[in-house]
């Protein structure tokens, strides 16, 4: 069977390995899987990815704890296939006040919203974590 949103697997596999304190997670490989993680990994969420098999590639996430609590605490899908959600740089969400992020797909690649909005882009957004 095909998978219908893949970013929303990618978020609840994460979303699963995280509730049974697992060190870390594999799932397919996609180029789009791959951006989420660097910024997962830039904005400190994860301790990092490794991209491994030539077949069929997977990515291994090692996810971050602190002191055995898990780094990510929420992970929540906005745009999906059925309502995608576009905004302009000055709608972008403001994930908790500011404390979490939201990942927005714009023309020069995925990134933070903070980082679309001194930008001055939008796009859509994909998902919110904190």
């Amino acid at each position: 069977m095909s998978m219908q949103d893949p970013i929303a697997d990618f978020l609840t596999r994460i979303r699963n390995a995280i509730m049974v304190a697992s060190e870390s997670v594999t799932i397919p490989h996609s180029k789009i899987k791959e951006a989420l993680c660097r910024v997962l990994e830039t904005e400190g969420y994860i301790k990092g990815f490794a991209v491994e098999g030539e077949q069929k590639p997977h990515i291994t996430i090692a996810l971050k704890y602190f002191e055995g609590v898990p780094v990510i605490e929420e992970l929540q899908r906005i745009s999906r296939p059925g309502l995608r959600a576009y905004k302009t740089h000055d709608s972008l969400p403001l994930v908790r006040g500011g404390l979490g992020i939201a990942i927005v797909s714009t023309n020069q690649g995925l990134m933070t919203d903070h980082a679309a909005r001194r930008a001055g882009i939008g796009g859509e957004v994909l998902c919110t974590i904190f």
